[in-house]
């Protein structure tokens, strides 16, 4: 694998060992503009990684380093996400400027730089999440257009097992907010509407929007009983 240096000077020290990967999407108007903000010392933001449509892969910030990329976020309700974690981001427009499907190179790319990645740090397919995971009620990236599918078939990631829609007619919506806060989502009682959609943008994107519908209850239970 290939990849590009285009140094970052937007990091600072680590002070917790890695143990996860963010996705992102750039959510611009295209990679070059993404590369650049990533790279601007006014922005005061970055990623270890970024990946282009075409499957050219750039280094911006050493795996020793932390970048700034995940922002307020926490996960099974443990904040610094930063500290912990490789952050990549995926040159896509995003929701704002014409989301696209993520061309056939750029998800190769990317399992062969997480295959990479995972032979320098002790990190599951349970940690390997998007933006919108961690940090639901600001972000929606990598969104629901994302395979999820493929990275789990890699061994890279988890995605909803095969579930039927009609079995979460019997769950209650007690047990569907449980599931959700067991998970890893920020999503306390009264409070769940982010993280529900989050849940859906991943596992289940044909639910979106649906709040807690039998199918996304179902995919609820099946994804919290596999991990």
């Amino acid at each position: 694998m290939h990849v590009i240096e285009a140094p970052s000077p937007n990091y600072d020290d680590r002070d917790a060992p890695v143990d996860m990967i963010i996705l992102h999407y750039t959510g611009m108007r295209s990679g070059a503009a993404a590369l650049a903000r990533l790279r601007d010392p006014a922005a005061k933001v970055s990623a270890h990684y970024l990946i282009e449509e075409n499957g050219d892969v750039y280094r911006l910030v050493d795996e020793v380093r932390r970048a700034w990329h995940a922002g307020v976020s926490s996960w099974k309700g443990r904040g610094g996400v930063n500290a912990r974690s490789i952050g990549i981001e995926i040159v896509n427009p995003g929701h704002e400027f014409g989301y696209r499907a993520f061309p056939a190179a750029q998800i190769d790319a990317l399992v062969a730089l997480m295959q990479d990645i995972r032979t320098r740090h002790d990190i599951t397919p349970e940690n390997v999440l998007g933006h919108s995971d961690v940090a639901p009620r600001r972000k929606e990236d990598p969104g629901e257009k994302f395979p999820w599918h493929r990275l789990a078939a890699e061994g890279l990631a988890r995605a909803a097992p095969p579930v039927d829609p009609q079995a979460g007619g019997r769950v209650s919506y007690d047990e569907a907010l449980a599931a959700l806060s067991a998970i890893g989502y920020d999503a306390p009682p009264g409070d769940h509407a982010a993280g529900l959609l989050a849940f859906q943008r991943r596992f289940c994107p044909e639910a979106l929007g649906q709040g807690f519908s039998p199918a996304t209850k179902a995919a609820l239970i099946a994804v919290s009983r596999s991990l």
